[in-house]
């Protein structure tokens, strides 16, 4: 998973830099894991989940809505200046 999430935040980069001249905002959201339902078909999602807890520095992991509302937040005019940022 390291290569590809490398690679995610490299595209990311690329594209914000060659689209800003159009005024082109460009962001990864990576969240890490998410219970969801096709999730829940991957062998040990479970233990997973609970690692992801145990090392998180709240003590909980994400959900959907909190990448809903961190897309929410990138699209204001509050995130304005922000571009090729990994979430």
């Amino acid at each position: 998973m390291g290569p590809v999430k490398a690679a995610l935040e490299a595209s990311c980069r690329y594209l914000a830099y060659e689209l800003g001249p159009k005024k082109i905002r460009v962001h990864a959201i990576s969240p890490g894991p998410l219970k969801t339902r096709a999730a829940s078909g991957l062998k040990d999602f479970d233990r997973l989940i609970n690692q992801a807890i145990d090392r998180a520095p709240v003590g909980e992991v994400v959900d959907i809505m909190d990448v809903g509302f961190a897309c929410a937040y990138l699209a204001t005019p509050y995130a304005r200046r922000l571009t090729g940022e990994t979430l």
